[in-house]
């Protein structure tokens, strides 16, 4: 495994950098929490024009045709700065299995207008990781050439600002992954904002016609589209939560190095710096495995017990580290304007999305039971 990164990833990495450091700052972010804002158009503008939108659609659609492993790099950072923009839902969630499993005609009329800024993707995928009793279902029935929608979604990202979204529909006992434009008759949208802050959306199909060139890749072939997609969004998750954990943790041990107590620095108390050790050991943790998922997505090789240890690790340590950054800081940690609040909500929400820790370890355990090979590799991870 060689996880160094090239001239031309570092270069992404450090450009994606000093786009959201200059941009998303403490200050700024304190001043858009109180306003009405939902996302940061000027900084999604300015990914735009960066050519950062389009960094794994192919050049013929307006992008730089790069991978999956630089676009993991510019969710770090994001995570680092926490910059309100919804990169995950367009570049990883709309974006990667349009460009994987769509048409020509299809890539055209949703990848070149988002590499350019002028449309916003999302997918419907939140049921991946919700309990069949609460989840919802769209119904997909065949009239002719058309189809037609009918159905109720929960938790869809970025919805309210999408003007499409990635449905997955049944048809005759098999799933089938639609593409809606958001602006038809019959889809409705209700934004809903999570406890931790973030934008979603209740997605409300009644009699949604769709022509058959709506369909994302084969009728019947949805469950491969959504099992694809699910172990990279899991990964890009797992990158978001390296940004904000690491970053995190760096504002912490600042803290502590210049708040004093009795006279000296807390962090120099052996309580406080054991915790920070323990949380450096869990970003560490983090990360190392997610690289190895990540490492395996690219190299083409079975990576599914890889990314659902990942996203274990993300959820359990991702807890453990913001749930001792703002401890460490005290009173100051209570304080829901403070900045290091906010990691705390990006971490907890980012550990819910397609499921938490119960529901990672059941995926996992599914899969060890189900393939031998799977598990052995599985068990040194």
């Amino acid at each position: 495994m060689d996880f160094s990164f090239s001239e031309d990833q570092t270069a992404i990495r450090d450009l994606a950098n000093q786009i959201f450091s200059d941009r998303t700052t403490d200050e700024f972010l304190l001043k858009f929490d109180r306003g009405e804002d939902v996302y940061d158009d000027a900084l999604w503008t300015t990914l735009a024009e960066q050519g950062l939108l389009g960094i794994t659609i192919a050049e013929e659609f307006g992008g730089t045709d790069l991978g999956f492993t630089e676009l993991c790099l510019i969710l770090e950072e994001q995570g680092r700065r926490l910059s309100p923009v919804p990169l995950y839902s367009n570049l990883v969630l709309g974006a990667l299995p349009i460009g994987e499993f769509g048409t020509v005609e299809q890539k055209h009329k949703y990848l070149a207008a988002l590499v350019a800024g002028d449309l916003k993707l999302t997918a419907a995928i939140a049921e991946m990781g919700m309990a069949g009793a609460v989840a919802g279902q769209v119904v997909a029935v065949k009239s002719g050439d058309n189809w037609s929608l009918n159905g109720n979604l929960e938790c869809v990202p970025d919805s309210v600002v999408a003007n499409a979204i990635l449905v997955p529909a049944s048809c005759d006992g098999m799933q089938t992954v639609f593409i809606v434009d958001t602006d038809i008759a019959g889809v409705n949208i209700e934004a809903q904002r999570s406890s931790l802050g973030m934008n979603e959306g209740s997605l409300s199909l009644q009699n949604v016609e769709l022509p058959a060139d709506a369909v994302l890749g084969e009728v019947g072939a949805g469950a491969e589209v959504l099992a694809w997609l699910e172990l990279r969004a899991e990964t890009a998750i797992c990158a978001l939560q390296v940004g904000v954990t690491e970053e995190a943790l760096k504002r912490t041990a600042e803290f502590t190095c210049e708040r004093q107590q009795f006279g000296a620095p807390i962090g120099s108390f052996q309580a406080v710096a054991m915790q920070a050790a323990d949380a450096f050991i869990d970003v560490e943790a983090i990360r190392s495995i997610y690289w190895l998922a990540l490492y395996r997505l690219t190299s083409g090789m079975d990576a599914r017990a890889e990314v659902h240890c990942a996203k274990w690790w993300a959820v359990d340590a991702g807890h453990r580290i913001v749930h001792r950054t703002q401890h460490l800081h005290g009173g100051m940690g209570s304080d829901v304007e403070f900045p290091i609040h906010r990691f705390f909500l990006w971490a907890k929400h980012l550990g819910l999305m397609l499921g938490g820790r119960s529901v990672q370890i059941t995926k996992l355990g599914k899969l060890l039971a189900s393939d031998e090979t799977i598990g052995v590799t599985a068990l040194r991870v």
